[in-house]
């Protein structure tokens, strides 16, 4: 005799949905990877040249400390 049923989802929502769907964990930065190559120059030489956006502190200290020694 030949089968008669070839595939079910039977009970598989209650399975999935007994420990939550979860959205997938988003990063805080998301990849630039295709984005307007004119837009990413732009966004590098305003984020160089704003005084405004803080920078890394520790490598500001670095240069401040090896300026004083010198």
């Amino acid at each position: 005799m030949s089968k008669s049923k070839n595939h079910t989802n039977h009970n598989q929502n209650h399975k999935h949905h007994r420990n939550g769907i979860e959205k997938p964990k988003r990063q805080k930065y998301g990849s630039l990877k295709g984005v307007n190559a004119k837009f990413l120059r732009n966004r590098r030489r305003a984020i160089k040249f704003d005084p405004s956006i803080t920078k890394n502190k520790s490598v500001e200290r670095r240069v401040a400390a090896a300026k004083a020694q010198n």
